[in-house]
């Protein structure tokens, strides 16, 4: 496959290598030995992922008493061996 730079330094992709990945809008671009290397990465809104692992806290039931439980026993096991 080819793929020719403009003169704005744009670069359009092959529809046949972008349907070898996820579908996408943005890439993480490094270099490595003189080659470009373009990997998917999908943008979430801030904050969303927060969102969500609360509304998962929520349907499992899960109380602030349980997380002060969890974290008691944590810290109590501190130098124990496994």
């Amino acid at each position: 496959m080819l793929a020719k730079k403009t003169s704005k330094n744009q670069v359009t992709l092959p529809k046949k290598a972008l349907q070898e990945i996820p579908d996408t809008d943005y890439f993480d671009v490094t270099t490595k030995d003189g080659m470009l290397i373009l990997k998917p990465v999908t943008v979430t809104e801030a904050g969303s992922r927060l969102a969500a692992i609360r509304r998962k806290i929520k349907e499992l039931g899960i109380e602030t008493v349980d997380v002060d439980r969890a974290i008691a026993w944590a810290r109590g096991r501190r130098g124990r061996r496994r």
